[in-house]
């Protein structure tokens, strides 16, 4: 299947891959009919997913079980008057129905919105107005339902609610509804048939730094993850690939649909009612998972238990994305497994963008070097690109006249929006890093999150992960704090391991320990003990928030 899209599949260096990378844009692809058909015609039994969840259910779909259900459900959707261009949000946790739901509605052209649980009414009403949702398929939990059905007392534009696995009232049970469809659906032409421009998916932000905004990619999103998945992940044919992901996340389809099944490997997907170590643990021992890809969190989680304990000897490439790795947990993780976390970065905007590579030597803390797709720069505050050494923001070049393959087209019905991301030519991260003379990138933090500290600029990245060394510290999060000598000093909101508890001895420990390991100007003048830190809904550190109630705290004070 690779080869289709591929000129060259194997590279002998990292400097071969990034100069001769390529992909074979094909005519009006759809990921429908040219990946999920494709492989049901070529290889009727392959094994396209293996699901699982918490009360004992497993059920394992071959490609042409996912084409004769998505064809049902594609019928179905059609005849309820679902087309091209209709906005459809799906809500299904890890649900199997996500997938069969997802190709249906790509083979229809209809835009799909994944949605997580925790989306709330307001959350609804703001989406839906936004998107003019028609149609929601939602897990069958009571929270998400009642949400959506006040949502519709807001919202007069949604015309059906399908639930997956379950009854009622008011509700269509997807699961019975397409059952009397048949299962051969023919790819539309004419007005109706996609094109590679098409909107196929969008993502709300997770609104660290103001209301979400509606990240908008186009049918050849999926090729872009072939980097991600193969490259990055390096998850192989015929072998469970097991992405810790929820399907409202962007990192859902980074790491359980699109590159995966284009590489032909075999999705795992694991439908937990709560993030649980141990039974985490049991499940890659138990269905012997090849590759696996969680975020930061959760490997720091997991190491709060004897790794040991567990037979994890089938996992060949472990890999992370969605916030940044710390060292510390990269060398904890090879000490029980033998094996490398790679690092990988990216947005919901694009897919993985630096990575650390297969060719390439690990550096505890880099990210790795950039994806072959992107012309990736590092930009300082004089719009040059930067020295190595220097710090700058991470922009993607020659995306006007030259876009790659994977990154997203605009923000759904902004022009504004669109122009002020897209319209130079060059799109800004707003992430800051610096490049060292390896060509390794380093991430420092969010532009808004770098502290500026009489006269010093200090990313928060390498103080948390000074701090994360610390046996006390299971999660931190370094923030800005309003001081009226320094300007700003060095705040550190800790969350505590099992067995310690707050006390002025321990914070003595804890800035002793980053004096030690890092700039000692960089060490935390502030430390503050919390129970858990603000995340977004996507799992990401609400540092914004944070910043907030400091300078709430500093005002308050200062009265």
């Amino acid at each position: 299947m690779l080869e289709k899209f591929l000129p060259r599949t194997e590279f002998e260096s990292y400097e071969d891959f990034k100069a001769n990378y390529k992909v074979n844009i094909p005519e009006n692809f759809n990921f429908g009919f040219d990946i999920v058909d494709g492989w049901a015609k070529e290889e009727p039994d392959k094994k396209a997913l293996v699901w699982c969840d918490d009360h004992g259910h497993e059920k394992t779909f071959t490609f042409t079980d996912i084409m004769k259900l998505s064809n049902k459900a594609a019928n179905y959707f059609k005849s309820l008057g679902i087309k091209k261009g209709t906005v459809v949000m799906m809500i299904l946790r890890r649900r199997w129905e996500y997938w069969v739901c997802a190709a249906a509605l790509h083979k229809i052209g209809a835009i799909l919105i994944p949605g997580t649980l925790q989306l709330a009414k307001k959350d609804l009403v703001y989406r839906a107005e936004v998107a003019h949702i028609e149609m929601f398929i939602c897990v069958n939990d009571n929270y998400v339902l009642s949400q959506v059905e006040e949502t519709e007392e807001e919202i007069d534009f949604i015309k059906y609610k399908l639930v997956v696995d379950g009854d009622r009232e008011g509700w269509i049970c997807f699961n019975d509804a397409i059952e009397s469809f048949p299962d051969t659906f023919e790819r539309p032409t004419g007005d109706e048939a996609t094109h590679n421009t098409d909107i196929m998916l969008t993502y709300f932000t997770s609104g660290t730094t103001g209301m979400p905004k509606m990240v908008c990619h186009n049918f050849l999103h999926p090729l872009g993850h072939i980097v991600t998945a193969k490259y990055w992940q390096q998850v192989q044919e015929n072998k469970l690939h097991m992405s810790i992901s929820d399907s409202g996340w962007a990192k859902f389809g980074w790491g359980k649909i699109y590159g995966q099944w284009i590489c032909g490997a075999t999705v795992f997907a694991y439908d937990m009612d709560k993030f649980k170590a141990p039974k985490v643990l049991s499940v890659i021992e138990k269905y012997k998972v090849t590759t696996v890809c969680m975020p930061p969190t959760m490997f720091r989680m997991l190491l709060q238990e004897d790794v040991s304990k567990y037979d994890l000897s089938s996992v060949q490439n472990y890999a992370s994305a969605g916030e940044p790795l710390n060292p510390d947990v990269i060398k904890r993780w090879r000490d029980y497994t033998g094996k490398t976390i790679k690092a990988g970065f990216g947005q919901t905007e694009g897919t993985v963008l630096i990575a650390d590579f297969p060719w390439l030597e690990t550096k505890e803390g880099s990210t790795g070097k950039p994806s072959p797709i992107y012309d990736i720069k590092l930009i300082n505050s004089k719009g040059e690109v930067c020295e190595k050494g220097e710090e700058g923001e991470i922009v993607i070049d020659d995306v006007k006249n030259n876009p790659p393959v994977g990154l997203f087209v605009g923000y759904y019905k902004n022009e504004k929006q669109t122009e002020e991301a897209l319209g130079s030519g060059r799109y800004n991260l707003k992430d800051v890093a610096w490049e060292d003379t390896d060509g390794y990138y380093w991430f420092v933090g969010r532009h808004d999150d770098v502290i500026k500290c009489s006269g010093y600029r200090i990313g928060p990245f390498e103080v948390e992960s000074a701090l994360i060394e610390h046996p006390a510290v299971v999660e931190c999060a370094i923030t800005a704090a309003p001081d009226p000598v320094r300007g700003q000093v060095v705040k550190a909101t800790v969350v505590l391991a099992e067995g310690y508890e707050p006390s002025d001895e321990l914070t003595k420990i804890l800035q002793n320990h980053v004096k030690k390991t890092t700039a000692p100007y960089k060490y935390p003048r502030i430390v503050e003990y919390v129970e858990e830190l603000p995340k977004t809904i996507g799992g990401k550190i609400k540092r914004a928030e944070i910043r907030k109630k400091n300078e709430e705290e500093h005002y308050n004070n200062n009265k």
